[in-house]
């Protein structure tokens, strides 16, 4: 493998753990301003925990409680309907 090859290795690495909505070149401290986004596996959490507790429906305010208790950040409102969505495809919401 040569240095480009590599190189481009480590480029493609790392942008596939950029976020979505992140500029492809520039600089890396845009994304410092860039929302927090609830990644896949908290959503997987947040729904499990909600759904363990057995209410008999969970509504935007459970699920925005649980996204803060485990980000400590406000919930988007995008994050907010990620989780509901799971939610609903369990059947659950």
């Amino acid at each position: 493998m040569g240095f480009r090859d590599g190189m481009s290795s480590v480029i493609a690495f790392l942008r596939a753990g950029y976020p979505s909505g992140a500029p492809a070149v520039g600089y890396a401290p845009v994304l410092a301003l860039l929302p927090r986004r609830v990644c896949d596996d908290e959503v997987v959490t947040i729904t499990n925990t909600l759904i363990g507790r057995n209410h008999r429906s969970i509504d935007n305010a459970d699920v925005g409680v649980e996204i803060t208790r485990v980000t400590h950040e406000m919930p988007s409102l995008d994050d907010i309907d990620r989780v509901q969505h799971r939610l609903d495809a369990k059947g659950c919401a």
